[in-house]
């Protein structure tokens, strides 16, 4: 018999199982992110809690920084911005402005006239034409929310038919946005808001169709204020070497005038002339308005002047020191 090396015995080694952790390192495992959640939600429950104690000042904040900017300057007596969803149309810019056009019922011993306003001061500073108020004795002003006010003049300037009146009384008011007039192009919208025929808020709409046009209108008391109760009746003034709806006079004055297509009657002047930003660019104070056969207006031709609003805002400390008055 052969006898064969023996080969060595190789150790047995059972296999293992997969590895587990210890049942306290998989409870501690599981235990920190619970832990953290519970950190979280006490820290928002904190946060909750101090917003509350603070009478929701934090809440404030936040809507402060998420809201939209525009919206968010809309108080009573913001300006007069359109909204960022209604930018350049004539609804936005009707209701951003509407609030702070105003219509002016004037009366003397001329008779009586009715025209438009532009609230410029939450205390309720109202620019017009100086021939819508010139010679009355008394002066009523309705809101766009049919609210009344007796009303005062503070200054007139005849030479720019401009003139400023202040609302007794009255506060809280949405004071329009005045524009750069100087930025003005010949083609670009404009809205405009007044009151013609007595009719409080008529919006019409249309674009610039000229600048710096040479308009002449009636400077002494006895020619401003209109002499009559007829409101259709328009305000005479002189263009291009020509009188339009009457006689002028013989005191005049001639000023830089914006020329627009928006439709514009009497009762509009000293209402807005308006960019599409809800800014205003001009005061309305003439139109032409032919006469019918029956002698009665026939209304607008699409031939209408404002003052630019880069003149008012000259104007205003003169104004406001009593100007001419």
């Amino acid at each position: 018999m052969t006898d064969y090396p023996q080969q060595p015995q190789q150790p047995y080694y059972p296999p293992q199982p997969p590895y587990q952790p210890a049942p306290a390192a998989q409870s501690a495992a599981h235990a920190a992110p619970r832990q953290k959640a519970r950190r979280s939600v006490g820290l928002l429950a904190a946060v909750a809690l101090a917003a509350a104690a603070i009478g929701g000042g934090t809440a404030t904040l936040v809507q402060q920084y998420t809201a939209d900017p525009v919206a968010a300057g809309a108080g009573g007596v913001s300006g007069t911005n359109v909204s960022t969803g209604s930018k350049g149309t004539v609804a936005g810019v009707a209701q951003a402005v509407a609030p702070s056009i105003v219509e002016i019922s004037a009366s003397g011993t001329a008779g009586k006239s009715t025209g438009s306003g532009v609230i410029i001061t939450s205390d309720g500073e109202i620019v017009t034409n100086n021939h819508v108020i010139s010679g009355a004795s008394q002066i009523t002003v309705q809101l766009s929310d049919g609210k009344q006010y007796t009303a005062k003049v503070v200054g007139t300037d005849p030479d720019k038919d401009l003139a400023l009146i202040k609302l007794q009384g009255a506060s809280g008011l949405k004071a329009a946005t005045l524009g750069d007039s100087s930025r003005l192009k010949v083609g670009e919208e404009v809205v405009a808001i007044g009151s013609p025929e007595g009719l409080t808020g008529t919006v019409t709409s249309g674009i610039v169709s000229a600048l710096d046009r040479d308009v002449t209108v009636a400077k002494d008391d006895g020619q401003e204020q209109q002499p009559q109760t007829d409101p259709r009746q328009g305000w005479p003034f002189e263009f291009g070497g020509q009188e339009f709806n009457g006689d002028t006079g013989d005191s005049k004055t001639t000023y830089k005038a914006i020329q627009t297509d928006a439709s514009l009657n009497p009762g509009n002047s000293g209402g807005a002339l308006i960019n599409m930003n809800g800014e205003i660019i001009g005061i309305n104070s003439a139109m032409y308005s032919p006469s019918s056969t029956s002698g009665s207006s026939a209304g607008s031709v699409g031939l209408g002047f404002a003052i630019p609003i880069d003149t008012v805002k000259a104007d205003l400390d003169a104004l406001r020191s009593g100007g001419d008055n």
